[in-house]
């Protein structure tokens, strides 16, 4: 929406009277979005402040309007004001981030689009366009303080007694098993870990298990979600601020400072944008960190396991991942494999979660039915091991007094989807079946002689009954056994 504001400023705002900007902004574009809108004049006074606007900032119309910006909101300058530096500069700011206090002394965070407008070569006003960005922000500073407080002022981590280790794998597929062997490798070196798996999987509990069992194991393990917050911010919790590198910013440090020593664990790096992944391979390169604005590289000594939920060589084609940073932190490669390749393993942890829940949920649960076990074992599991852990915390919830978990214990939902699950099964097993079919008729003979002859088999060749139980009369019977040539197969 930004940019396509942008591009139509660009193009028309410039050819337009003054009177007919104004018109135009609150005919045709005002009410059509839900972004807040804030216009200036040549003089800094405001003359267009939409709803969303006066939400985003708490006050109301007629408080802004009419007034010059720096009464409203004094706590800003020509300079912190995104507004006034365009009106000054007659140069556009995309995507800036600003914090700053309103008339009512409350913080106030947005990420700010800011165009100026021209009529004549010569500017006329300013028009921002901004999304709030206040809780998002407010949550991130919550989470650096809070992991803060897990790092003692010596840089030591204090003992978290739930963490995970190796002995918290649960798995004897042999691909599973490869893939703990090369995590029990990487726990031996400080090199960098690219790990690859679907959602569910249990990347971070592989993370976990290779950094408590390194030499880095007393000091921090942080983790950070990369798809979880927008890029600004995201930057700022990494490598932490520098006061004043954006209104309202304090000298913080970031994730890199914080883990210094530990493990950093970047979860889905395939969501952070291609510039951060840029500074983020500065980083791993150079060995340390400078704070957004800040003017002081600050060494560091951490080491990164990134993970990705899908293919990196296909991440890297479709230029979600940076060739240059995947070289770089896939020194040690760890692929994961999805709960539908491990078939072995589904009864293995069916029992270590009902084992769990007992004694969570002060249950008596002995096992699960066997409908519902070979239901589990049909089933593709998007969601993989997290996807089975919740089916059966559900299911341990339903059961009362029984010792069994069964399919009347399980949600309707869960149910109907195992069954379109197994149905999609069939239906690509038989198409499967297809690809090297030349004939059509020649494939439904097959099936027919093995139908024949199953049944023929299990009459002993009595042909009076097997003509009786197959629906079709003696004759034809006989008929098909010479055709298919199953009279020899009873001798």
């Amino acid at each position: 929406m930004c940019r396509f504001i942008t591009a139509y400023f660009y193009i028309g705002v410039i050819l337009l009277s003054r009177k007919k900007i104004y018109e135009y902004i609150v005919q045709n574009i005002l009410p059509h979005i839900e972004e807040g809108i804030h216009v200036i004049d040549e003089n800094g006074k405001t003359i267009i402040y939409n709803s969303p606007m006066a939400d985003i900032e708490g006050l109301e119309a007629d408080q802004v309007l009419g007034r010059h910006l720096l009464e409203v909101f004094p706590s800003l300058n020509q300079e912190t004001s995104t507004l006034l530096k365009v009106l000054n500069s007659g140069k556009t700011l995309e995507q800036c981030k600003q914090s700053y206090l309103n008339l009512k002394g409350k913080k106030i965070s947005t990420i700010n689009t800011t165009i100026p407008i021209i009529e004549d070569k010569k500017i006329i006003g300013a028009i921002e366009i901004a999304k709030n960005i206040t809780k998002v922000s407010h949550l991130s500073e919550q989470i650096i303080e809070l992991q803060q407080r897990l790092i003692e002022p010596n840089g030591e981590k204090n003992k978290v007694e739930n963490h995970y280790t190796f002995d918290s794998i649960i798995g004897k597929d042999k691909d599973f098993i490869k893939a703990i062997a090369f995590a029990k490798r990487a726990s031996k070196t400080s090199s960098s870990v690219l790990i690859y798996g679907e959602t569910g999987t249990g990347k971070e509990l592989f993370a976990q298990s290779i950094h408590y069992e390194s030499s880095r194991a007393n000091k921090p393990f942080i983790a950070q979600n990369c798809a979880a917050l927008p890029e600004t911010l995201l930057e700022g919790i990494l490598f932490g601020t520098s006061k004043g590198s954006f209104t309202g910013a304090i000298d913080r440090p970031g994730l890199f400072e914080q883990a210094n020593g530990g493990t950093l664990f970047l979860d889905e790096i395939n969501s952070m944008s291609l510039s951060l992944q840029a500074k983020l391979l500065r980083v791993l390169q150079e060995s340390y960190v400078r704070r957004v604005g800040g003017t002081k590289d600050i060494p560091i000594d951490v080491r990164i396991i990134a993970a990705t939920n899908v293919d990196p060589i296909k991440a890297i084609e479709q230029n979600h991942i940076r060739r240059d940073l995947y070289y770089r932190i896939n020194v040690i490669n760890i692929r994961i494999p999805p709960l539908r390749n491990r078939q072995e393993d589904i009864p293995i942890l069916i029992d270590h979660f009902i084992k769990y829940y007992n004694q969570k949920l002060n249950k008596d649960v002995w096992m699960i039915s066997k409908d519902l076990l070979d239901a589990f074992l049909n089933y593709l599991w998007p969601g993989n091991v997290r996807e089975l852990q919740n089916f059966i915390e559900s299911s341990m919830n339903m059961v009362l007094e029984e010792h069994v978990i069964k399919k009347e214990h399980i949600p309707p939902y869960v149910e109907e989807l195992m069954m379109q699950n197994i149905s999609l099964n069939i239906e690509n097993e038989l198409k499967n079946e297809l690809k090297d079919v030349n004939n059509l008729n020649d494939y439904l003979e097959d099936i027919e002689k093995k139908i024949i002859g199953n049944f023929l088999k299990a009459n002993r060749f009595n042909i009076t009954r097997t003509s009786k139980e197959l629906g079709i009369s003696r004759q034809n019977l006989q008929y098909k056994i010479k055709k298919y040539k199953l009279e020899c197969e009873a001798k």
